[in-house]
């Protein structure tokens, strides 16, 4: 009995180092062909941005090319969907932005499970929003921004760039912090919001960093405060929402490489290896930066635990926006 034990003990521990040796050769043969990164918005915003730099660094490090897809539709379900399908070999990646994994998948039915379907690789870079209002408006600090709006007793109307969206839940939930009660104007996307501020059409509008940065110091806009845990270098002189009285308040978006549930783990420890790597290099960052991002690079398990952390704050803010929650 004690030799039959012994010998069922070997036998696994040779199955199993014989996994491990098998997940070694496939992260070293990784990769065998194109690889893509496929992306759920259409060229030429942040998303795209990241997966393009990152495209071309894991192709000077493998010696493979790396392509990206745009795949855009249905609030992103379509790109990721098609991902969460895909084989799971480390040749189809998706990159994509804090909405479709932890806001979407709360507002309509979905055919992934973001925490399930799919494998956290890096977080790649994030960054925050910005509370802006016209050049000539009445207040120039949060505080006064508040004071004002408690004025209007309810009637202050505010922008974002569409239901659901994360500038709409972050207002939802500033709001919800200072006590005010604002009418929320939805925009079908971010592109007339701007316009609208600067001509005084409506009062104010979390805007994504990278909308409103090219306005930094042109006086166009006044920026009263952005949402990160501390300032970013872009805005360094624009204080935190929480350093002007509201510890604790936080809305960030960020951007994230992921890969289809199943895929072998040396391939995505060397995938996360090259993204840490890339977001050492100067100039990359120097690109990122300018375009209102902040560079990251994480472990899969840093990832893993801000999606997580993320689903339960935005189910919170769709809860309080009184959207409809899945």
């Amino acid at each position: 009995m004690r030799t039959h034990g012994r010998s069922g003990l070997l036998a696994q521990l040779a199955f199993i180092g014989g996994l491990l040796f098998s997940a070694t050769l496939q992260a070293q043969g990784y990769p065998q062909r194109t690889v893509r990164i496929v992306v759920p918005y259409p060229a030429g915003g942040n998303t795209d941005l990241i997966a393009r730099v990152i495209a071309q660094s894991y192709s000077e490090a493998m010696g493979q090319a790396v392509i990206v897809e745009n795949r855009p539709g249905a609030n992103g379900t379509i790109a990721l969907e098609a991902v969460a399908q895909a084989p799971a070999d480390g040749h189809t990646l998706l990159v994509t932005a804090v909405a479709q994994l932890a806001i979407v998948p709360q507002l309509m039915k979905t055919r992934y499970e973001p925490q399930t379907d799919f494998v956290p690789v890096s977080l790649i870079a994030t960054n925050p929003l910005v509370l802006v209002v016209k050049a000539n408006a009445p207040t120039n600090t949060l505080r006064e921004f508040i004071d004002y709006a408690k004025s209007r007793h309810g009637h202050l109307t505010y922008a974002s760039s569409g239901d659901g969206g994360v500038p709409h839940l972050t207002a939802v939930q500033f709001m919800s912090r200072a006590g005010l009660q604002m009418v929320h104007v939805p925009y079908k996307g971010s592109g007339q919001v701007l316009s609208d501020i600067i001509g005084g059409h409506v009062p104010s509008y979390f805007a994504n960093l990278s909308e409103v940065l090219p306005h930094a110091g042109k006086g166009t806009l006044k920026f009263l405060a952005q949402t990160g845990n501390t300032r970013v270098t872009q805005l360094a002189d624009v204080p935190t929402v929480a350093e002007q009285g509201y510890e604790g308040f936080k809305s960030i978006t960020w951007n994230g490489l992921l890969a289809p549930k199943g895929t072998p783990k040396a391939i995505i420890d060397k995938l996360s290896d090259l993204t840490l790597t890339a977001m050492r290099d100067n100039s990359l960052r120097a690109r990122m930066s300018a375009a209102g991002l902040t560079p990251v690079g994480s472990t899969p398990q840093q990832l893993a635990d801000t999606l997580r952390s993320d689903i339960a704050t935005w189910a919170d803010a769709v809860r309080m926006a009184g959207l409809k929650s899945n």
